[in-house]
């Protein structure tokens, strides 16, 4: 017997063969332990798993549900309801004798299917842990949470320890399907977000596979159990340095006002609003033009050979020599194949022979492909990357210290001071942008930044790219935001976003249009 869904068969043997049956096996595990944890107890909280086969794109591949209303530490693999990829019941199980209630798909699976369809995510967890409801709880009219400077932020897909981790906030209903709406918008809001609180109720999280959403859901429970915490102590978890709350803003807030609006009053007496972040590109903003064009990428272009042959076997490398392999011969974007530098006669571009054709000459071809890459200023993702863990060496060996303009060290610790969140947005890539401020001729400056946006995010001459960091950092409005840089386009793109902007006039930087109509600055004194 087999069942049909878009033209692809399911048969009874399939339902009954390994992988299914392994993975329901692994969901009531996880449901046991998760009860141990505090995340699902009283029938609470619930768990979803697509079934993982290599022969199956996972757009097609079926998926597993715990019941609702279920004491989920005693559940069994044949409790599980088989779904397909729109949600409608392939398979679900047997009723038991009373005191058992009839089986009944949860009453999660409408968002459960949001996350697998506008995220393409392999598991989904439902968790009632005590500290995801009570974190929501500390500001009622909060929508966002918001951590840092947090070692397990590590644990959240494309986050690190100087990155500000963001979770939107949605609010209860009644019934917990009645939340699919905002439970959408909340995913679309949010791009870079892999969990969404619900207030007063839990979380969901999401993860690209079974561990990676067992592993984010730990690290989440750990963040909201220590923001709670911290703000028992009296300390603020959303600033860098987890300082006292009102001692942060070192008396500089008004009575009254909350941490979305930071103001500072003139000799006057008015009120000037300060920006509710900052973000900073680099180049000709915070460090010269000259100490990237003469001392980082000729560092680049000279080290690359001796950086992979050194290298070769790390998983790092193997993923950047992935990464110039597909730039020069096979590039797709969002699957589907656009151009590559060989189809577009890129100068300079040559054919980067497999891994079987010997170590030698893979590094030859990458080390020409990134001589002509290096020299054409080309700002894509697979040369950022493999610069950063260049320089990365670079700095570890004191070969290499970042510079920072004179004025910049103080800018830095007087926004911090003011509550005023920093973060960087450049075309390196965000490593190479943590070695500039982590190791500069004042130190260590990563303390007072909060994030870090490359390339990731999109191009720096286009609007979209902006609009993106608006919605990573919830502002109330892109306005919120102020950009400072030195490049008219990058101006003119964010300018388009709504954000607040100046233009970075330093030693070096190149010529603007007449008429531009931003305001400049000399230093940053002046903002």
């Amino acid at each position: 017997m087999a069942v049909a869904l878009n033209g692809m068969k399911i048969s009874q043997a399939y339902l009954e063969g390994k992988p299914v049956k392994e993975t329901k096996a692994l969901m009531a595990e996880l449901c046991r332990h998760f009860y141990t944890l505090g995340w699902v107890s009283g029938t609470g909280g619930s768990i979803t798993i697509k079934v993982h086969d290599d022969s199956i794109p996972k757009s097609h591949q079926i998926i597993l549900t715990a019941p609702s209303g279920v004491q989920k530490e005693r559940m069994e693999p044949e409790d599980m309801y088989v779904l397909f990829q729109d949600g409608s019941v392939l398979s679900d199980p047997s009723p038991k004798p009373y005191p058992h209630k009839p089986p009944k798909c949860s009453d999660c699976s409408p968002l459960f299917m949001k996350a697998y369809e506008m995220r393409d995510a392999g598991a989904v967890y439902h968790s009632h842990g005590i500290e995801s409801c009570l974190v929501t709880m500390i500001n009622p009219l909060s929508k966002e949470f918001r951590i840092t400077h947090m070692e397990m932020i590590k644990g959240i897909k494309g986050h690190g320890y100087y990155d500000e981790l963001v979770v939107p906030i949605i609010e209860n209903t009644a019934y917990e399907y009645e939340l699919t709406d905002s439970f959408a918008k909340a995913i679309e809001a949010y791009p870079k977000t892999s969990a969404v609180l619900v207030r007063n109720h839990g979380v969901f999280v999401w993860g690209d596979s079974w561990i990676s959403a067992k592993t984010q859901s730990e690290c989440y429970h750990y963040l909201f159990d220590a923001a709670i915490k911290l703000h028992q102590m009296g300390l603020d978890w959303s600033t860098p340095d987890h300082g006292p709350i009102h001692g942060a803003r070192r008396g500089l807030s008004l009575a009254g006002e909350s941490n979305l609006s930071v103001k500072a009053r003139k000799t006057d007496g008015e009120i000037d609003p300060f920006p509710r972040c900052v973000v900073l590109d680099i180049e000709g903003t915070t460090t010269p033009i000259s100490f990237v064009s003469e001392v980082l990428f000729p560092y680049a272009r000279d080290n690359v050979g001796r950086h992979l042959s050194a290298t070769y076997d790390t998983p790092d490398t193997k993923n950047d020599i992935k990464l110039l392999r597909s730039q020069v011969r096979f590039l797709w974007s969002c699957n589907v194949k656009i151009q590559s530098d060989l189809e577009q006669g890129i100068a300079g571009a040559v054919p980067v022979p497999q891994d079987d054709a010997g170590k030698e000459e893979v590094i030859a071809a990458i080390v020409a492909n990134v001589d002509a890459m290096i020299k054409a200023d080309r700002k894509i993702t697979a040369l950022k990357e493999l610069q950063g863990h260049i320089w990365k060496t670079g700095y570890e060996n004191n070969e290499l210290e970042g510079i920072v303009f004179d004025d910049v060290p103080e800018a830095l610790e007087k926004w911090h001071a003011l509550g005023i969140k920093v973060y960087i947005y450049s075309s390196g890539s965000r490593l190479a942008q943590r070695l500039i401020f982590g190791k500069t001729n004042y130190g260590d400056l990563r303390k007072y930044l909060s994030g870090f946006f490359d390339t990731t995010v999109g191009n720096k001459k286009e609007t979209p790219s902006y609009v993106n960091i608006s919605e990573s950092l919830g502002v109330d409005k892109p306005s919120d935001i102020l950009f400072v840089t030195d490049v008219y386009q990058e101006a003119t793109a964010a300018k388009a976003a709504g954000l607040e902007v100046i233009i970075s006039i330093r030693p070096g930087n190149g010529p603007l249009p007449e008429n531009h109509e931003f305001k400049t600055i000399k230093s940053f004194s002046e903002i």
